[in-house]
């Protein structure tokens, strides 16, 4: 009894140990990050045109081409995702076919980010000649997107009680109508969070895009055009540190290293608290 005690408190000493030292590293790391970035913050930097040679350089254009890069890729790979997790999940039988899918989008999810970017170069940039375009970024983060959007719904849906499926049909419900009413509204907070990891993952995104949407921005701002070269936030920051000429581009990276954080942050809670409240019209106020 008194070594089950005792073990039973060294482990909840080494848990609560490992957590404060990964609060304390990501509290240390945000820090550092805001510090030096936050003042290089100024109206141009936020909202100006980048330079090549000069200083004073603002990440306007490749705020806005995060955004709507963003913006493409879920809009092409949600209703794909989320739908196909949602057969899985409700409709497929489960079968030797069924399981290859699973494994397949299992290890999907898996390949590292610079696989798809040489894939979207190939398909979108070359093959169908969308050139270095937004287009071709987002259809090819879409492609990263959709191996865990995929896996993330038909998880959630899993989650919910069968008694609610069972219950929906026995009222005489049909089963989109049991899907819509009973299982998604229930299944929604693992939907949400699915998303906006998928969201912020895509944000920081820069393998893929440096082969795909280019290392450039369009003269106009913004731009919407699709086919316009497409660099982002992230890929700035890359170039900024990587190839870039302007004497300040360490000053540049700081201050994109920072507003990308603060963006991701944002961004998050944007998803979150909207859906939150959603769920709880949904379900009654539960």
């Amino acid at each position: 009894m008194r070594m089950s005690r005792l073990t039973d408190r060294l482990a909840t000493c080494f848990f609560w140990l490992a957590g404060c030292l990964i609060v304390l590293l990501l509290g240390w790391f945000l820090f550092k990050i805001m510090v030096e970035g936050l003042p290089q913050f100024s109206w141009h930097f936020l909202f100006g045109k980048p330079e090549e040679i000069l200083a004073g350089g603002g990440v306007g254009p490749q705020l806005f081409n995060s955004f709507y890069i963003l913006f493409l890729s879920l809009l092409f790979s949600l209703p794909i995702g989320v739908g196909a997790g949602i057969y899985l999940a409700v409709y497929a039988k489960t079968n030797r076919f069924t399981g290859l899918i699973r494994i397949s989008v299992e290890a999907l999810s898996s390949v590292p980010s610079i696989v798809f970017g040489l894939f979207g170069a190939l398909l979108f940039v070359n093959w169908m000649h969308m050139k270095f375009s937004i287009l071709g970024g987002s259809a090819t983060l879409a492609l990263l997107n959709l191996p865990v959007l995929v896996r993330v719904t038909e998880l959630a849906m899993r989650a919910v009680p069968v008694s609610y499926w069972e219950a929906s049909l026995a009222l005489g419900s049909t089963r989109w109508q049991a899907i819509r009413r009973a299982m998604l509204p229930s299944a929604l907070p693992g939907l949400i969070t699915g998303v906006t990891l998928t969201a912020g993952r895509a944000l920081g995104e820069s393998a893929i895009l440096i082969y795909t949407s280019g290392l450039s921005v369009s003269r106009h701002f913004p731009d919407f055009n699709p086919l316009a070269m497409g660099e982002t936030l992230s890929v700035h920051l890359w170039y900024v540190q990587a190839a870039a000429v302007v004497p300040d581009a360490r000053q540049i990276a700081q201050g994109s290293a920072a507003l990308l954080v603060i963006v991701v942050l944002i961004f998050n809670l944007a998803i979150a608290l909207p859906c939150r409240m959603l769920q709880k019209r949904l379900t009654g106020g539960k």
